[in-house]
């Protein structure tokens, strides 16, 4: 049995053994070297705590919890990745860490060469009980600054708001429904437009999107008043999926707008923006590099930004975002908090709406919301002590996308509420847009009738599978000398009909992750005669982006299909040649197609994790979970799985999954951070 490390030189080689084995990244590793080769005399627990800082951003922690470590090292560390264990216990962070108690640890890293408390240039700043990389610490100062200092020029804002014309106009967006409960939009409305920070989060179809299209047209309307001039407004999304998705339903909701009782209502309507942008081409993303043409020295040309699908922006991006904002400009975030937070270290969106549920309205809150939307503020939602934010956050709850009978709407519901009641009764009720299907690694006549056909034992359920897309894609193929708006048209067909199915995963690898599945896919597509291989660029591949790639305009999370264009030779004749086609990023819908050999950083994605699918939707949905618990599995990603599907939503278990489907429900994602901490 090895001796626990007495030393920083021991403690590296126990790093490299865990590095090795998988169970931290390279780059903790090189970490933890680069503080030994400062201060060679550093205390071993010390480049223990850093190791595991920066193996917790790849983790999405902001930062390392000491006592959540201490009090549970394995829940907190997933240290060892499940299904691995180490021979020698003392190998075990759990054992090396055993009996220690906080003040003793933090007293190991007492050492001003390496570690500060605020302000300076050490590596490593330890607040309290966090431990944070030093960059880290900054961005979350600066996304708190940036908050708070648009959240003190709201009671100023409110003051420079005429009450009675504000009632006016808002009484004219959201016309009085009969003997109906307070209308949370118009407060949400009211509330965004009394501040220059706010947040409108909500789950699925509870109208986000038309709640913000109407604040828009409140706020131009004001601003356009007694020969005033339009607010500057702009668009963005994280990805060019949420972007597309945003400029879709935002462009119909503008044109949706009954504003004939708003002062100046058309010129409003005109002066609404419909154009999205991803957050990187916003900021203006320079290629192999982290930062951005606009920045506090080059702030952006606008006076409101709006940001959709906000629970995917990591730490490091909101402190871009809102270094990059002129001082007196607003910015709105609209989001779903209980979705996964980004793939990225932090979850800003679900911190900052925490407390949304319980409102938290100050009583002076209250009043003011009363008086320009006539609705009435339940007082259960009201706190003498609610913080500044607090007022700024405005939660929708009535689901327009799911019917009260809806299966879909009820078991995302009972899932994130983590009532396993409510969730078996939800399966015991049998709706019809629910389904639930074993699938065995060794007969895969199941997940074949899922995949191809989207069926259930036979009987189609929802939209067709795989087949759908790559029916539409060889039946709408057009001529060889088509011109090049036939060829785009055609384009956007097959990636529209891919858009309806989509198999989602829990894992990367194992016999049920996207590794491993996507591969068994193509495989089954193959045999039906669907697809001409499974190996290179086939007619038909599907891939995912892997990571931002600035030269062609592609971000991480962007969808293409191999096609094939048609290309003279030089007999006279005419050969296709393959091109990946992408929807355009901007949200638009032209279509960019792409050399294959260009594409440095793409997978196979007939499966997609559901850390992926965020900011998509999909006519059908099925999530596939893994026989056995796994860290990764919690409450938020199997919401997140639910809540891609529109109409249909299969659930897909390996072995013991409708166990692993309630073990998962039973579990949140708790992310180290101190954002709201200040």
């Amino acid at each position: 049995m090895n001796a626990p490390p007495t030393d920083a030189s021991q403690m590296l080689d126990l790093l490299g053994r865990w590095a090795e084995r998988g169970w931290l990244r390279e780059l903790d590793r090189a970490f933890a070297v680069f503080l030994v080769e400062r201060a060679a005399d550093a205390h071993p627990l010390l480049v223990l705590a850093a190791a595991l800082a920066s193996h917790q951003l790849g983790r999405g922690h902001v930062c390392l919890d000491l006592e959540a470590t201490l009090a549970d090292s394995r829940f907190a560390l997933s240290l060892p990745p499940e299904g691995d264990t180490a021979k020698d216990a003392p190998e075990l962070p759990g054992v090396l860490l055993d009996g220690m108690q906080l003040a003793a640890w933090q007293a190991a890293l007492n050492d001003p060469r390496l570690v500060g408390e605020g302000a300076g240039d050490t590596p490593l700043v330890r607040v309290g009980k966090r431990l944070y990389l030093r960059r880290y610490w900054q961005y979350e100062c600066e996304v708190r600054a940036g908050i708070d200092q648009r959240l003190r020029q709201g009671e100023a804002l409110r003051a420079s708001l005429p009450v009675a014309q504000l009632r006016q106009a808002l009484d004219a967006l959201f016309p009085k429904r009969a003997d109906a409960p307070a209308d949370w939009q118009k407060l949400a409305c009211a509330l965004v437009a009394g501040n220059a920070f706010g947040i409108v989060t909500g789950g699925p179809g509870t109208g986000k999107t038309t709640t913000v299209v109407k604040l828009l047209a409140l706020l131009q309307s004001l601003a356009l008043g007694e020969g005033g001039r339009p607010l500057r407004i702009r668009l963005a999304a994280p990805t060019g999926k949420a972007a597309a998705r945003l400029n879709e339903s935002i462009s119909g909701a503008v044109q949706g707008l009954k504003l004939d009782a708003l002062p100046d209502g058309e010129a409003a309507r005109a002066a609404i923006p419909t154009d999205v942008t991803t957050l990187h081409r916003l900021l203006g993303s320079r290629p192999d590099s982290r930062q951005f043409r606009h920045h506090a020295g080059n702030p952006l040309a606008l006076e409101l930004l709006v940001v959709d699908e906000a629970s995917m922006v990591d730490l490091e991006m909101m402190a871009a975002l809102l270094a990059a904002l002129p001082p007196r400009a607003r910015l709105i975030l609209l989001g779903d908090k209980d979705q996964l937070a980004s793939v990225e270290a932090g979850a800003v969106l679900g911190e900052l709406c925490s407390r949304a549920r319980d409102g938290h309205y100050r009583p002076a809150s209250r009043d003011w919301l009363e008086a320009v939307t006539g609705e009435h503020i339940d007082p259960a939602l009201l706190d003498d002590q609610g913080s500044d934010l607090d007022q700024a956050v405005a939660m929708l709850r009535h689901s327009h996308r799911f019917s009260a009978d809806s299966g879909i709407g009820q078991l995302a519901e009972a899932v994130n509420a983590g009532d396993i009641a409510a969730l078996r009764n939800v399966w015991k009720a049998r709706h019809e847009d629910l389904a639930r299907i074993t699938v065995d690694a060794r007969d895969t006549r199941s997940l074949r009738d899922l995949v191809v056909d989207g069926g259930r034992g036979g009987d189609l359920f929802g939209p067709a599978g795989y087949r759908h897309y790559l029916s539409v894609l060889a039946s709408n193929r057009p001529e060889s000398d088509a011109g090049q708006a036939a060829l785009d048209a055609w384009a956007r067909e097959v990636l529209q009909a891919h858009g309806q199915f989509q198999l989602l995963c829990a894992l990367r690898r194992g016999p049920w992750g996207v590794e491993g599945l996507n591969e068994l896919i193509a495989e089954l597509l193959h045999r039906e005669g669907l697809i001409p291989g499974v190996h290179g660029w086939f007619l038909g591949r599907p891939v995912l982006v892997t990571r931002n790639d600035y030269g062609l305009g592609l971000m991480n999370g962007d969808i293409g299909i191999a096609l094939a264009l048609p290309q003279a030779d030089e007999d006279g004749g005419v050969r296709w040649v393959p091109r990946v086609a992408f929807p355009a990023g901007d949200g638009g819908d032209e279509i960019r197609w792409i050399l294959p050999s260009r594409l440095q950083a793409v997978e196979t994605v007939f499966a997609m994790t559901v850390h992926k699918s965020q900011g998509s939707e999909f006519t059908h949905a099925a999530l596939l979970l893994p026989d056995s618990l796994n860290p990764i599995l919690t409450r938020e990603l199997v919401y997140t799985g639910i809540t891609r599907a529109r109409s249909w939503f299969t659930l897909a278990s390996a072995g013991r999954g409708w166990h692993v489907l309630e073990q998962a429900t039973e579990r949140r994602v708790q992310r180290a951070s101190g954002l709201l901490e200040g």
